[in-house]
């Protein structure tokens, strides 16, 4: 394609798309030359409890999926069919997720979504940082032989088109594209933050920096990598293979392998807003759910009138395990013994019994019973909500027992004797916290 600017090379694409047949054809070339794989070995120790007996990827997430749903919907939507999902960490409920739910691949067409869990497939270590996950599985790599490998994390909320990302790191003539997004100043200290030149080339790239570099037009914004990766495949082999080489590194991505290739390597970034699907407004939606307050947070998003994070859409679904369950219901309509829910999300399975629901999200298989009131809540799959129950912020996980006559969310001093409440005030309750947990010492001598 030459040495075109990357102006040039925007408005490239663009002018690409104008015959869609040809654009989609020309996309479809380059999905099936790319291989995906899939961070998803964290812990998520922000979410606290949540992530106690799974991986951060495999918490549920909008009453039906799982986070690593996203990910791996974005890339089947995209065309990317070859993928691997790399898990450590209690993986256990993501390996199952993942088999069960997304096994609908034709391995005859050399479609394919694999877990791979972590083997020390070189050496006697576990993975060591993320781009050591990489390296440790690069047997399956070369085997694949692609031509271009797109490297994500499993714990982020978004709907994005890997395809307009793969068009812009070829005419680009990039050896890395990271995707990128605008944040807060105050935010970014959280990412890495990246500085570009005026072509959107990557000159400084630095991991989770006390003292984040703005975006020189826009002294309260920087541009922050979304953990997003595509790599020319023959130049990520030798990136890894002389990071593996270096006692000195984290074996990081955005701490070392990016850093030390800048100064010799075309680094290139891509802005999100240009292939975020759906999109409402200005603003891109993506969504790191690190933090318990994040993760209510974005459960919020979901139950606004117009949310910016849409999952109506038929073009580009959020696929995931689907259970054949019963429809959710509402009974008793009787004065001061009605079922209801108003501004919420109320998914199959559920059932409200002269009960009140407002601003929540009810998963799949939650029962509440007469006279409860659930306002400003995240309620996981199959909990059981007893009578004259109040919940006011609170994030419930999966198979939680609330007695009748339970509450949480009213005096933040009390439930923090009893269960976990953040700094903005959002109370989360696990069957743990509740003495209803299966993972104790003693529970586990009985079963062996």
């Amino acid at each position: 394609m030459g040495n075109m600017s990357a102006a040039r090379s925007h408005a490239t694409v663009a002018s690409y798309r104008a015959p869609a047949a040809s654009y989609t054809s020309f996309l479809g070339a380059l999905s099936r030359k790319t291989y995906a794989m899939v961070l998803a070995g964290g812990r998520g120790t922000r979410l606290m409890n949540l992530t106690n007996w799974r991986a951060k990827p495999a918490v549920p997430f909008a009453g039906t999926l799982r986070i690593i749903d996203f990910p791996l919907s974005n890339c089947i939507n995209s065309g990317i069919r070859r993928v691997s999902v790399l898990t450590q960490y209690k993986a256990q409920s993501l390996i199952a997720h993942v088999e069960r739910g997304w096994g609908f691949l034709e391995s005859s067409l050399n479609e394919f979504i694999d877990v791979v869990p972590a083997q020390q497939r070189v050496g006697d270590d576990w993975y060591r940082g993320t781009a050591d996950a990489v390296y440790q599985n690069l047997d399956i790599l070369r085997e694949a032989d692609p031509e271009y490998v797109l490297v994500l994390a499993g714990d982020h909320v978004y709907k994005m088109d890997y395809g307009v990302m793969l068009a812009e790191h070829i005419e680009s003539c990039a050896d890395i594209t990271i995707s990128c997004i605008e944040v807060s100043v105050e935010q970014a200290s959280a990412y890495g933050v990246m500085e570009v030149d005026a072509m959107d080339r990557v000159i400084a790239f630095h991991e989770k920096p006390s003292h984040p570099t703005c975006i020189p037009s826009q002294p309260q914004r920087a541009l922050a990598s979304m953990g997003v990766y595509i790599f020319k495949a023959s130049f990520l082999y030798d990136a890894l293979g002389r990071d593996a080489q270096d006692s000195n590194s984290s074996h990081d991505f955005g701490h070392d392998v990016i850093p030390r290739v800048l100064e010799n390597a075309r680094v290139h970034a891509h802005r999100y807003s240009r292939s975020c699907v759906n999109m409402v407004g200005d603003t891109p939606y993506w969504r790191d759910v690190g933090t318990v307050d994040a993760y209510w947070e974005a459960h919020m998003d979901l139950v606004e009138v117009q949310p910016q994070l849409n999952l109506y859409d038929d073009d580009w679904p959020v696929l995931s395990l689907q259970r054949q369950l019963a429809p959710a219901k509402f009974v008793f309509d009787d004065s001061g013994r009605r079922g209801m829910a108003t501004d919420s999300v109320v998914c199959s399975g559920c059932i409200v019994s002269g009960a009140t629901v407002r601003r929540s999200l009810l998963g799949f298989k939650v029962r509440v019973e007469e006279d409860s009131l659930i306002e400003e809540s995240v309620i996981l799959p199959n909990v059981r909500i007893g009578r004259g129950v109040v919940l006011r912020r609170c994030v419930v996980d999966k198979d939680c027992q609330l007695p009748d006559g339970f509450s949480a969310g009213m005096n933040h001093a009390h439930d923090a004797t009893r269960f976990h409440v953040t700094e903005r005030g959002i109370t989360l309750i696990t069957p743990d916290m509740l003495g209803q947990g299966c993972h104790s010492l003693s529970d586990a001598q009985s079963l062996q």
